[in-house]
């Protein structure tokens, strides 16, 4: 079969066209969701100390709200407080990356962490050789190869991601089986 034949399944009569004006506007699939579920995408996306006003403003939401939530969110440890007038709130990473520790303890068991880490070292251990270096700040896109520098983006990028794939789940070796308590980055 040809690519550009019409299978004999397909039904070429001619019907009218959907009515689009019934369905939802796809920006309100975007911008929609309460008011918790915007402040929640505003806060993960944090990576810098931002003001109150900033923070309403890019959840649609107005400041008191926003203050109530990120001083919700800042008890739970997800952001950090940062004291002065106005006071900024910022992401805490470590909040997020205990998350995904406990999700791995969660699901899998130690032997299963391990062996899962044993694999990701060895795919590391093949970036490793594949572009002779140590770490993948350490290789030129530009370099002379037959790879084209989209191709040796993604190898990079993936060894990367393995990279924090490897110490996320040596945490979770680590911690497997222990008590962790939460710590923020205050204490």
């Amino acid at each position: 079969m040809d690519l550009t034949d019409i299978p004999e399944a397909v039904d070429t009569t001619d019907a009218d066209p959907p009515d689009f004006t019934d369905w939802d506007d796809p920006v309100d699939a975007v911008t929609g969701g309460s008011t918790r579920e915007r402040m929640l995408d505003v806060i993960v996306q944090l990576r810098d100390p931002r003001k109150v006003s900033t923070i309403a403003e890019r959840a649609d939401c107005d400041t008191e709200t926003a203050r109530d939530y990120c001083q919700w969110f800042a008890e739970l440890g997800m952001v950090c407080e940062i004291a002065g007038r106005p006071v900024r709130y910022e992401r805490n990473d470590r909040y997020f990356e205990w998350r995904q520790i406990e999700r791995l303890r969660a699901e899998l068991s130690t032997e299963e962490i391990v062996a899962e880490l044993a694999d990701v070292t060895d795919q590391l251990s093949t970036y490793r050789e594949r572009f002779d270096a140590d770490s993948p700040a350490a290789v030129s896109l530009r370099a002379d190869t037959n790879e084209s520098v989209a191709e040796r983006w993604e190898a990079l990028s993936e060894w990367h991601t393995l990279e924090r794939r490897a110490e996320l789940l040596d945490a979770a070796r680590q911690q497997h089986g222990t008590a962790h308590p939460f710590e923020t980055a205050n204490g």
